[in-house]
């Protein structure tokens, strides 16, 4: 059920506010004061707040203010008992729902609560339906790297120059060539993207620039390839450091003159496309073992984008933990969970080899397996510890060449630790994972089992 914060300094108020809330199935808690309020809104989540205008330490208005900079979207019902027109213009140009004058209606009352729960209900799931048609997200971060890439994009994006983004894995280089076209004048053609890791050295060719029927044995009708998918847009070559240099080849004079043929065709077919790289590779380093053309590296840099890692700029974090948390939360559907400042220090503190993507998928554990706070222990057992767990089995792993030895050591620990946990009843171990007790036996006495 909802959860409502009443914020009123009488305490008749309150207590008859909440037993009429209660009636109807809401859950509900209560601030004496503005000050209290805006402390219970920091720590908890809520679904709607019934406010008083004129309290005291901090009125309504305040109270709704500092509201609205912790969550935009929490909605507020106004109450009092000094209600004129000025006032409740003045809550609902701040972001409050209604305003409602003392005594309230009781059925205006909860018609008005109602209304405005389900108003945020559509507002969620129209927040969550736009992220699933849209992968353009907020470049999060307030750090000097950050900062930097935001203000590249915004001087980079209304030319046609070239791109090329550089970072490690996870770090958000397909999020920066998204707000490259995004921001762009060609921002009403189409993105489109290859991955170049992920396709065949033998297929790169015909998908970046299609192919002719009967051009190859599969070639059974004429395909449209990336390059002509991307008329009028933007095409997005992510990791073009594992391009093979055949196909570097096409994709430099398609560059240069600006026009492309098809496998198997004999046809010019010029092409007005805006091309954006991305690698996770030194192309430096890989033209020096020929394995890249340096021609085609000049193309390609004309204006170049580095991506920091996540470990390069910690200071962030919190930022897009808290992101991640409200997003996963309102797409489970779930009440918004908090992160405690030592939780949050706690994350802080982890190596992020597997960056943005890595972080985004710790905040999704920690959301499903951890209460309304989300502290350091929570972070400890279901981050660090589960890392520990992992690099302790691979020292396992890498300990055994045979599949028999390890499975005898796995079996050792397994039975070892049934008999510790029966208190060595053997008749109860053996029933609980399920082999006969003659066998059980025969194991304690393969493996020299004792108990201690």
């Amino acid at each position: 059920m909802p959860n409502i914060l009443i914020v009123d300094d009488e305490k008749a108020i309150r207590k008859s506010l909440r037993d009429i809330l209660e009636y109807e199935k809401y859950i509900v808690d209560e601030a004496a004061d503005g000050a209290e309020a805006i402390k219970m809104i920091k720590n908890k989540t809520y679904d709607l707040v019934l406010c008083d205008v004129k309290m005291p330490k901090k009125d309504g208005l305040e109270v709704l203010e500092a509201a609205m900079d912790i969550n935009a979207d929490l909605p507020f019902v106004m109450i009092s008992g000094h209600g004129n027109v000025e006032t409740a213009v003045e809550a609902v140009k701040k972001g409050a729902y209604d305003f409602i004058s003392k005594p309230p209606d009781l059925n205006r009352m909860l018609i008005t609560l109602r209304n405005a729960l389900e108003k945020q209900t559509l507002v969620t799931e129209t927040k969550v339906l736009k992220r699933k048609v849209t992968k353009t997200r907020d470049i999060i971060g307030n750090s000097k790297a950050i900062k930097k890439i935001k203000d590249t994009i915004d001087k980079v994006a209304t030319t046609d120059a070239r791109v090329l983004i550089t970072g490690e894995n996870g770090t958000g280089k397909e999020l920066v060539a998204r707000w490259l076209h995004e921001k762009s004048n060609r921002a009403g053609g189409p993105l489109v993207e290859v991955n170049c890791a992920a396709i065949p050295s033998e297929l790169i060719e015909s998908e970046l620039f299609g192919h002719e029927k009967g051009a190859f044995t599969s070639a059974i009708g004429r395909r449209i390839g990336k390059f002509e998918q991307a008329q009028g847009g933007t095409l997005f070559l992510d990791e073009i450091g594992d391009m093979s240099l055949s196909a570097q080849a096409k994709v430099l004079r398609a560059l240069q003159e600006n026009k492309i043929t098809r496998v198997g065709g004999d046809k010019d077919i010029p092409v007005d496309v805006r091309v954006i790289a991305a690698t996770n590779k030194d192309l430096l380093k890989e033209i020096d073992n020929n394995a890249f053309r340096v021609d085609l590296y000049h193309r390609l840099s004309v204006i170049l984008i580095h991506v920091p890692s996540l470990n390069e700029r910690i200071d962030d974090v919190p930022l897009i933990a808290e992101q991640f948390v409200n997003e996963i939360c309102e797409d489970y559907g779930i009440t918004r969970k908090i992160i405690t400042p030592k939780g949050m220090q706690a994350l802080q503190t982890i190596q992020w080899d597997g960056n943005i993507r890595e972080l985004r998928n710790v905040i999704e554990r920690l959301v499903i397996l951890c209460e309304q706070k989300i502290n350091e222990d929570d972070v400890d057992s279901y981050v660090i510890g589960g890392r520990a767990k992992a690099n302790s089995l691979d020292d396992i792993f890498s300990r055994y060449e045979k599949f028999q030895e390890f499975k005898d050591y796995m079996e050792r620990l397994f039975i070892e630790h049934k008999l510790q946990k029966n208190g060595w009843n053997v008749t109860k171990t053996a029933d609980e994972i399920d082999i006969q007790r003659s066998h059980l036996y025969n194991k304690i006495e393969k493996f020299d089992l004792k108990r201690e």
